[in-house]
């Protein structure tokens, strides 16, 4: 059954050069308890594409087309009926998670706030509530650890925060933008594997956003690549591996770095498809 279907989801931003479309007839599915990757390089319109499901774009952006979530259009709706969506329903792990939690406050009350504002909970509840979710995703001495400042701790535990944080609510879906930006390969297949396990224990449904196509392989069912905002292959992401069909998926593909070949070379992906469609 899908959890969220989304259909010719365009994103706009008005600049002093004119509009720019970020995202352009963006569609795909995703059901209860699966994973689906948007890859691309940077630019192409993930995280924008992501942004506009819970109307997170800056002033300057519009969005149009189809959400429909739990069988219900998000899309653009009035911001106190999106609040009762965010974190509660759908959660967000954002890129950098040095910039995304609050250095001036301990992750104790970063954490707390979410569960007394959604749920609810005293102070006290929402505490021990979030000792036993950074207990979930692995950070040692969490009782301690949880009235520490965000400086406090490595770039992989503050991301594995972040993914407490997101957890906090039991969302149906959690957006992962890009959760190994910038941490080491030993840290990033952590990471990953840490939310392969949480989706098994919570049943969460995962939309992964990534330029990196070595962290799709064995993670996700369905893979969905963009490029300049717009779909170019969309699959199961076995036989997308397998057999990938458009020009750019090729081209992406042939560029990640293989331990089973030995090249003098990488290669570079080609836009020669873009002069075919008119579009150079």
């Amino acid at each position: 059954m899908a959890l969220l279907e989304v259909k010719n989801l365009k994103v706009d931003f008005q600049t002093n050069d004119g509009v720019v479309n970020a995202v352009k007839d963006l569609s795909y599915t995703l059901e209860k308890g699966k994973t689906l990757a948007i890859v691309g390089e940077s630019g192409s319109g993930k995280t924008q594409g992501a942004f506009a499901l819970l109307g997170l774009l800056p002033k300057n952006g519009k969005s149009s087309g189809s959400v429909i979530f739990d069988g219900k259009e998000i899309l653009n709706l009035p911001l106190r009926q999106l609040r009762s969506y965010r974190a509660a329903r759908i959660g967000i792990i954002f890129q950098d998670p040095m910039t995304s939690l609050n250095p001036y406050l301990r992750i104790s009350r970063q954490m707390t706030e979410v569960l007394e504002l959604h749920k609810g909970m005293s102070r006290s509840a929402a505490l021990a509530e979030s000792i036993r979710f950074l207990d979930a995703v692995r950070i040692p001495d969490a009782k301690n650890r949880v009235h520490m400042y965000p400086h406090e701790f490595s770039g992989g535990m503050r991301q594995r925060v972040m993914i407490a944080m997101s957890l906090l609510c039991g969302p149906e879906l959690l957006i992962a933008d890009e959760p190994t930006t910038a941490l080491d390969v030993t840290v990033q297949a952590g990471i990953i594997d840490l939310l392969v396990d949480l989706q098994e224990d919570f049943g969460t449904s995962i939309i992964l956003i990534t330029h990196d196509l070595g962290i799709v392989a064995g993670t996700c069912e369905n893979t969905l690549v963009m490029f300049d905002g717009r779909v170019m292959e969309y699959r199961k992401t076995d036989d997308l591996f397998a057999n990938p069909e458009h020009p750019y998926t090729k081209g992406l593909l042939a560029a990640v770095p293989r331990l089973d070949k030995k090249v003098e070379r990488l290669s570079t992906v080609s836009y020669e498809f873009m002069s075919q469609r008119g579009e150079a």
